[in-house]
């Protein structure tokens, strides 16, 4: 075990686990992943959804947790995910137990630096410090399930937060589907899993992939971060919506069968969240080496590197 690159057996599933009838049923789907204890994503987040028409459903799909190491944060995160479905991501499997050979849990691929393997096991380590003061909260995070099936208007969207083989797995990251010989295996666990849409995140960089497939087209929507700018030069986050109707300011999306799948900017209270970071996470700190440049200029990352819509052709 190489913790922070390598994880544990229970983290893996067959792609068939998603092929059950849908637990979750909406008319609009978000879908959050790595919110990173960014209390203000949060809050706009509800804020946005409550003016959606219709069945309107959140689900966060894991990460939720990460800098909100203060106390009061760290609560007002758990406080606010109870109220909707959740899955667990690799950093809430880890702080819900006790065993750190994993680290944080993370399966980075060669192409992340030791150091910021390093700095993220440290992360971890101090996030679990604040969540070993609270067992009943640990509890819940440990009993949330790795994967969830939803049903928006008739399209079944398997609902991960690493890929369709693992909790931490980085086979829909953008850097992994540039390969071709990825591509024609995320295309297959579309066939494997019953379903026409993905919706990741853990790798946190975002990526909207069509595929063409023998049940017609597909689409993986990684969302990348809630809680941190994805763009150069941005300071909003993004999550993927999933509905019967398009959303006005959505960044990109398409259609799948009729419904809209769409990322869209979550224009956070960016000022507070810095100020909070700071005071968590200041100069020196594992975080602040890692996240800062990112959380003030965003990554060397663009809106064309993630929009992928001409379907790939992998059958």
């Amino acid at each position: 075990m190489r913790p922070g690159r390598s994880c544990p057996l229970s983290y893996r599933y067959a792609p068939a686990a998603l092929a059950k009838q849908p637990a979750l049923r909406a008319d609009t789907l978000y879908v959050i992943g790595g919110l990173y204890g960014n209390r203000q994503a949060l809050d706009w987040i509800e804020a946005r959804a409550a003016r959606e028409p219709g069945n309107v459903l959140l689900v966060f799909n894991g990460d939720f947790h990460w800098f909100d190491v203060d106390h009061g944060n760290f609560n007002k995160i758990n406080a606010l995910i109870n109220k909707h479905p959740a899955l667990r991501g690799n950093v809430e499997t880890e702080i819900a137990g006790d065993d750190g050979t994993a680290g944080c849990g993370c399966g980075y691929p060669d192409f992340v630096s030791d150091a910021e393997v390093e700095r993220s096991n440290r992360i971890i380590e101090r996030l679990r410090e604040t969540a070993r003061a609270y067992p009943a909260a640990r509890a819940k995070l440990r009993a949330l399930p790795a994967r969830l099936v939803a049903d928006v208007a008739g399209v079944r969207v398997g609902i991960v937060h690493g890929d369709a083989e693992s909790l931490a797995g980085w086979g829909f990251s953008q850097e992994a589907l540039r390969e071709p010989a990825q591509l024609a295996k995320a295309a297959a666990w579309f066939d494997a899993a019953d379903a026409r849409v993905f919706a990741s995140s853990h790798s946190c960089l975002p990526v909207m992939q069509a595929f063409e497939t023998p049940r017609g087209r597909c689409l993986l929507a990684n969302n990348g971060a809630a809680g941190m700018p994805n763009f150069g030069g941005t300071r909003h986050g993004i999550i993927s919506r999933i509905a019967r109707a398009a959303a006005p300011d959505a960044l990109y999306g398409t259609r799948i069968e009729g419904v809209h799948v769409e990322a869209l900017p979550v224009h956070y209270d960016h000022l507070t969240f810095e100020r909070e970071f700071l005071a968590s996470w200041p100069a020196g700190s594992a975080a602040h080496a890692s996240y800062y440049r990112r959380v003030v200029d965003g990554p060397a990352y663009q809106p064309v590197d993630a929009v992928r819509l001409q379907a790939i052709a992998t059958a």
